[in-house]
């Protein structure tokens, strides 16, 4: 997006606000939740604290491509302004819903009609050059991972200080905000109106299945240890609740600070080089999860967790690029709309891993769950890298031109 500079500082800034925003209720669902239920109904407090976090996600999953097939058609501006004053209409309702039935359903609908983080990729995408595709949605991938950071923190002192119902009026007074200032990015439609119309092609089917299972499963080994993190830090390295955060929070300082550079060198290199990183990344990964259940003490543990993040920002949006350059420009949204219903899935399919595995494994042992997925990611990359489908040194016939391939 070099040549509008301005207008890729404005998405960035747009998305780690709205981002942040969103976050600020992220931990605090089952809490208004059991709130709502009472006494009498903390027979359904369980089950709803699941749905309110996996319905949304399903809903994405399966509508999110749809929006995206819709940008191609209309611009991703405007679904940019729509999935944000969905955002904004949302978490206001959420503030003032009174029954928790009901606050999932809102949830529900939340996952359905937004779509954000596929639009602002595929917006940015069709304003960039092809040659920075990569270090494009790492720094978007960097913001959203700062947004995590600061978002849940607000949010638990605006817990504290007002309550669950002034959050949410808050994020949605964000969300709000964010939507008119991206009023003011230059229209994407009036960029890929200057470039020479491309006839559609067919998606490239055993190429992109191949990236999105990969996102499928370093999404998934990224969210097993959700449901067990806590415990572990708390009960196995006997950790206050301060460090459980200072933990948590370090893979996402150190994914923000790497993503971008992981960007810059996968640009440079083409897809069967960039293929053959991400597997050493996987396995890479795997050692360090062996290496963070192996830790004895907190001090180990949170440096295992600062080579993880570091690792990290080599894979989700080094596979989105992939994807990108898989497909045409009249493409870009329905794609990044298929990588993150990937993303969505295997972020489901990672909670329920963690969670079924602690009972299984024990809490002692549940990061092994974790390196084994890893493990298993590798050897779907090495896989994919094998296959006559995919780009073993070349790209499809609808990527862009092949680039050199660096020592």
């Amino acid at each position: 997006m070099r040549a509008n500079g301005h207008g890729l500082q404005l998405l960035i800034v747009i998305q780690f606000v709205s981002m942040g925003a969103m976050e600020m209720s992220g931990p605090f669902w089952p809490l208004q939740i059991q709130h709502l239920l009472g006494p009498e109904g903390a027979g359904y407090a369980s089950l709803l604290s699941t749905l309110v976090y996996a319905g949304p996600m399903l809903a994405a999953m399966i509508v999110t491509p749809l929006w995206g097939r819709l940008g191609d058609r209309s611009g991703h501006k405007p679904m940019l302004v729509r999935a944000l004053l969905a955002l904004a209409i949302c978490q206001g309702l959420a503030g003032v819903i009174l029954d928790p039935w009901w606050l999932v359903g809102i949830r529900v609908m939340q996952g359905a009609l937004a779509g954000f983080l596929a639009a602002a990729q595929a917006y940015a995408l069709a304003c960039c050059d092809n040659a920075r595709r990569g270090h494009t949605l790492a720094r978007l991938q960097s913001a959203t991972a700062v947004s995590s950071l600061i978002g849940p923190v607000l949010g638990g002192w605006l817990m504290d200080v007002s309550g669950f119902a002034l959050l949410c009026h808050g994020a949605a007074a964000i969300c709000l905000a964010c939507a008119l200032g991206s009023v003011f990015l230059p229209p994407d439609k009036a960029r890929r109106a200057h470039k020479p119309p491309a006839a559609p092609v067919p998606l490239p089917k055993g190429w992109l299945g191949g990236m999105l299972l990969i996102v499928v499963l370093v999404q998934a080994a990224k969210m097993i240890p959700q449901p067990f993190y806590a415990l572990y830090v708390a009960d196995i390295l006997q950790a206050p609740n301060w460090l459980i955060g200072a933990t948590y929070a370090a893979s996402a300082a150190t994914l923000a600070l790497s993503a971008p550079i992981w960007g810059r060198l996968f640009d440079r290199w083409d897809a069967s080089h960039t293929l053959r990183v991400i597997e050493g990344v996987a396995w890479l990964c795997a050692l360090t999860l062996a290496a963070t259940a192996l830790a004895s003490g907190w001090l180990g543990f949170l440096v295992s967790r600062l080579v993880w993040g570091f690792w990290q920002g080599a894979l989700l949006p080094v596979a989105y690029a992939l994807i990108a350059n898989t497909v045409s420009a009249n493409q870009q949204g329905y794609a990044m709309g298929l990588g993150n219903s990937a993303a969505k899935a295997g972020a489901l399919f990672g909670v329920v891993v963690g969670g079924a595995g602690m009972g299984l494994v024990g809490l002692a042992h549940s990061f092994w769950l974790v390196a084994l997925t890893y493990g298993l990611a590798a050897f779907g990359i090495r896989w994919i890298r094998h296959r006559n489908t995919g780009p073993l040194g070349s790209f499809p016939p609808n990527c862009p031109q092949q680039k050199k391939t660096l020592p």
